[in-house]
């Protein structure tokens, strides 16, 4: 029985949690991308054997470009791999051409495959606020965004680690969707505020209007497809499409979710929102 479990993007934001979280329970482990010590390209076909054959788990980031997503999973199907986990995002059914065209198209290739698939559909990360869209922002004292003062109830990416852990090794959610999020939703004013007074320093939110937002993303070097895709994002958000928390970490993991406050009492002592 093949037992060893492959994580894609195992240098990245989620996948290098994954690792850690199935090592820590003692599984074998395949760390696979482009920097890790099974490489790893979604370009490159020859290097998926690595990472496909003789395994018997995959946890699946989607890449930037769904153009490799549908032969990938073939690929996986045929090397004998029995259990999927795909990272996507929640409110599927409402991103339309606005947002997510890799994570739908791998959601319509494991959907339509004969693996035993699970879709992890999460909320936008508590992480993003220490290691990519919202940190640099947060650095420089303002973090502007078109939210129409919508709540989020905002998942910590480790929660959402653990759970990928437990469902790349159990079958118990086959064929479902879990919807992973935090146990409360808050604006991105209160998330700020409470980042700002934990950081002891003057941390601003301010409200902007869709087309502000893109004209700063454009002033800031960024290219119209990404322009569109944050666009896209934050329009969601805006229609309350993931406004509503979730049971999903505690029903997949038996214990609630982490909250914001503890996620951000914990994180400011290393200092990485000082300035």
């Amino acid at each position: 029985m093949n037992t060893d479990i492959s994580v894609l993007a195992a240098s990245g934001k989620s996948g290098r949690r994954v690792v850690a979280a199935l090592r820590a329970a003692g599984h074998p482990v395949r760390a696979a991308s482009r920097t890790s010590e099974v490489r790893f390209d979604w370009q490159d076909p020859t290097t998926w054997p690595a990472a496909t054959d003789g395994a018997g788990a995959l946890y699946l980031v989607a890449p930037d470009d769904p153009a490799p997503v549908r032969q990938f999973v073939d690929r996986v199907q045929e090397a004998g791999v029995k259990r999927v986990v795909l990272l996507s995002g929640r409110a599927r059914e409402a991103w339309g051409d606005r947002f997510g065209h890799a994570m739908a198209a791998a959601e319509d290739a494991v959907r339509g495959s004969d693996l035993s698939w699970t879709i992890l559909a999460a909320n936008n990360f508590m992480q993003n606020f220490t290691e990519d869209l919202w940190y640099e922002p947060l650095l420089a004292g303002r973090l502007a965004l078109p939210t129409g003062g919508v709540p989020e109830p905002l998942v910590d990416l480790d929660d959402v680690a653990a759970a990928a852990a437990r469902l790349l090794t159990s079958d118990e959610y086959a064929g479902r969707t879990v919807e992973v999020s935090g146990p409360a939703a808050l604006t991105y004013a209160e998330a700020v505020a409470t980042i700002a007074a934990a950081a002891g320093r003057p941390i601003r939110f301010e409200e902007l209007t869709p087309a502000a937002y893109a004209d700063e993303l454009r002033a800031a070097g960024l290219e119209e497809e990404w322009v569109a895709l944050l666009g896209g994002l934050l329009e969601l958000m805006r229609e309350g499409q993931v406004a509503a928390p979730t049971s999903g970490v505690e029903d997949v993991l038996g214990r609630p979710a982490r909250s914001f406050e503890d996620w951000v009492a914990r994180v400011a002592p290393t200092g990485v929102w000082a300035n």
